[in-house]
């Protein structure tokens, strides 16, 4: 690991006079789940790196005047998993405990969860993230994307939480220099990189995410649904994170389907929402939406039993929105 210098600052003001002192050169360190490895096999290789973790405003989580609810970029996913307001979303609630383990959420925060670098193996050996050369599409590429994968982006984002963020329309706060404040929607928070250079975010080097903020809800009908190798805390083969409106007589009003780890941003499937628009929630309509879902796939030379795990996903994910039981394909 390269020496680097080390701050805590106790405000969100002197975290972005770090990295705006530093920009390029400076890493933001929270849980430390991800960027820690990512340093010890220098991957990364920071002069400095600042630790929020002693910014108070970063770990409220609380209602908002507008009935909205804001958590903090730096709560821990266990204290987000144990707070009651939670109930409203089980899709992040099943995201959360689709980790599988005590270390990882009671270390790893949202915002980091948001934010953590792509678990290509490519990309963690030190090669490129992107496929310049050709070594994902002639190499082994099991675990790479089978949508969103035209151009040289071939690896998957790995975020479990994103996916049920962008289906409940879930916004983020983002601070830069100077007076820079805005609200992004989590759908337009991930990116595919073109270069080299560019992450997969559209966070800048300059810039913080500070807040997750959740539409108010007056219905429960989310979820999300991983299917994995096990019971332990790898990461997915492929998740749908799913929100529906449904009326008291049963049909689906409106919907949101989106993918996780199939694609190098969570993927937004319009063919599957749809598909449910308008129909009662049943398995057949159900599987129907997790076919549509994967129309558009393009699966590499060894990644094609994705897509069939992509489908289960989607079809259990509406299944357990809906309120029925999930398991088996």
């Amino acid at each position: 690991m390269k020496s680097f210098d080390y701050a805590e600052p106790r405000t969100e003001t002197e975290v972005l006079a770090l990295l705006s002192e530093h920009a390029g050169r400076a890493e933001v360190l929270a849980g430390g789940t991800d960027l820690v490895g990512l340093m010890k096999k220098m991957i990364v290789t920071p002069d400095l790196v600042v630790n929020i973790m002693e910014v108070d405003s970063l770990q409220s989580i609380g209602p908002m005047a507008d009935g909205s609810f804001s958590i903090g970029a730096a709560v821990t996913l266990d204290d987000l998993l144990a707070h009651p307001y939670l109930e409203n979303y089980p899709a992040i609630s099943d995201a959360i405990l689709g980790i599988n383990s005590m270390q990882l959420q009671a270390q790893g925060t949202l915002g980091g969860e948001l934010c953590q670098r792509p678990r290509c193996w490519f990309f963690r050996d030190g090669q490129s993230l992107l496929d310049h050369d050709r070594h994902v599409t002639d190499g082994d590429n099991r675990l790479q994307a089978i949508l969103g994968n035209e151009g040289l982006a071939k690896f998957v984002s790995s975020s479990r939480i994103g996916p049920a963020l962008v289906a409940l329309d879930a916004r983020l706060r983002i601070i830069g220099p100077g007076s820079e404040q805005r609200l992004l929607s989590v759908a337009d928070f991930f990116v595919t990189p073109r270069h080299a250079d560019q992450r997969e975010t559209v966070l800048g080097p300059d810039q913080l995410l500070t807040h997750i903020i959740l539409p108010p809800r007056t219905s429960s009908f989310n979820a999300t649904y991983e299917v994995r190798h096990g019971e332990g805390p790898e990461y997915p083969l492929a998740a749908a994170a799913v929100s529906l409106e449904i009326s008291s007589s049963g049909r689906v009003e409106d919907a949101m389907v989106v993918l996780g780890h199939v694609a190098p941003t969570p993927w937004i499937s319009h063919e599957a929402a749809q598909t449910l628009v308008g129909s009662s929630v049943s398995e057949s309509i159900a599987e129907s939406a997790g076919d549509a879902a994967l129309l558009q796939a393009t699966p590499l030379s060894e990644n094609e039993y994705k897509v069939q795990l992509a489908r289960v996903a989607v079809k259990r994910a509406i299944l357990r929105a809906a309120g029925f039981e999930t398991g088996g394909f």
